[in-house]
């Protein structure tokens, strides 16, 4: 997919936040395209291990915030496991649930603004990353 800058704007992409029990904790930008280039970067696991984990309640709701226009025109939310296994984690009017199971979840938040005249040119994408830690 090639990378054009319409409708986008700022150096880098916009910052997204997580919304849990009423407290607002950051995510990490990863490998994205913007209109001032293309940066790769490693995976959630290696960006993340040592970095504090988001503590949360097994099954609390955990809201994704982008203060920002135009909102992406596609999202995907996946959870890495240790052996790079992922798993695709539904996300519904920009929230998901925690998994039950204690323990800690690295996830990738991937976001697109794909062109108005061809849905499948870019017009920028972001990665970015977290990991929750089931109490």
């Amino acid at each position: 997919m090639g990378c054009s800058s319409n409708a986008i704007s700022g150096k880098k992409p916009p910052s997204v936040q997580l919304e849990i029990g009423g407290k607002t904790y950051p995510t990490t930008l990863g490998t994205y395209c913007w209109k001032s280039g293309c940066v790769d970067t490693a995976g959630p696991i290696e960006i993340l291990r040592d970095k504090e984990t988001i503590k949360v309640q097994s099954g609390e709701t955990v809201g994704i915030v982008m203060d920002y226009q135009p909102q992406p025109s596609k999202v995907y939310l996946e959870e890495v496991r240790e052996n790079q296994e992922t798993v695709e984690i539904t996300v519904t009017a920009n929230q998901f649930t925690a998994p039950t199971q204690q323990g800690i979840y690295y996830y990738s938040y991937g976001v697109w603004w794909l062109s108005d005249e061809d849905g499948h040119m870019s017009n920028g994408d972001a990665f970015y990353v977290f990991a929750l830690e089931v109490q």
